[in-house]
């Protein structure tokens, strides 16, 4: 399977509908990107919307970022990468995490036990796959955690196929590099605003950095890098916003970008913020490909 080096990552594709997702799944194939990541959170589910993803393109990767393991059972999560692997072969990235306890709420879950949940699902994912009758996939069909914290990514060391790290800087990708060890898949998102005026770029991010600085599975990676709960407030401190989320020209973004392969990502998936909340940024995907793709 071939990622590439630079993919995009977008939580946007429910703002438009399945005409627009085809359109936008198109331009990033075509724009010379690898892979195309999308996660779940309360709108569409997102194995279908890999499979539109997949349908709409020839050779670009499609990767969950993440599918929530709450969410449906082993049994059917294995079943369902099994298809997508299957039916487009050596393009598809399962990508699996246990969420946040708000997300579980709204479903009418508790989260309870998170790591272990995940240590038992993937061993009944296992015993799910050895029970599918149906036809297998020829090529490969890698499963990736949600992981950021230690035991989390030697999870995904030892039972998975790597690791798919989200709203981290580069020196938490080279810890994590460290823990995987040098045959696992590493592949954190970046955010992006492609803005050179501070006050606009910071403005931008930390509509993206309050939203998650509310959940403690974040929080405490943060405090892991030696931020505390003054770096938490206000939709975080112009120390967090900048390292979470990269803002500049062209030259700025890409030089994150390499920040994070240099520390040893196999691939980046880099998310940008559209100044329009529900925006689809495909304006940037395209003015930043050139800089990107050159990695």
């Amino acid at each position: 399977m071939d990622l590439g080096r630079v993919g995009i990552w977008t939580g946007q594709l429910d703002y438009v509908p399945a005409s627009g997702v085809r359109e936008a799944a198109a331009e990033v194939q075509s724009l010379g990107y690898g892979a195309l990541w999308t996660g779940e959170a309360v709108g569409r589910e997102v194995l279908s919307v890999a499979g539109l993803l997949l349908a709409a393109t020839e050779t670009l990767v499609v990767g969950t970022g993440i599918a929530n393991i709450w969410a449906r059972d082993a049994l059917a999560m294995a079943a369902g990468q099994r298809t997508l692997a299957e039916a487009y072969p050596d393009r598809f990235v399962l990508g699996i995490g246990v969420s946040h306890a708000p997300l579980l709420a709204v479903r009418g879950q508790g989260y309870d036990k998170p790591w272990s949940f995940m240590r038992d699902y993937l061993a009944a994912m296992e015993q799910g796959r050895a029970a599918n009758r149906s036809v297998p996939p020829s090529g490969a069909a890698p499963t990736v955690l949600a992981a950021l914290g230690p035991r989390m990514l030697e999870l995904a060391r030892d039972a998975a196929d790597g690791a798919h790290t989200y709203f981290v800087p580069p020196e938490h990708t080279a810890a994590a590099r460290l823990l995987l060890g040098p045959d696992k898949l590493l592949a954190p998102e970046q955010v992006a605003v492609v803005e050179t005026d501070p006050s606009t770029a910071r403005e931008i991010a930390r509509r993206h950095t309050g939203s998650y600085l509310r959940l403690a599975n974040y929080t405490a990676n943060l405090r892991r890098l030696g931020y505390t709960d003054e770096d938490f407030t206000g939709g975080g401190s112009d120390r967090l916003v900048d390292a979470i989320a990269v803002w500049g020209d062209e030259a700025a973004i890409a030089d994150r970008v390499r920040a994070h392969l240099d520390a040893g990502a196999d691939h980046v998936a880099v998310q940008v913020l559209d100044p329009d909340p529900r925006g689809l940024p495909r304006w940037a995907w395209r003015r930043l490909a050139p800089a990107l793709l050159d990695l």
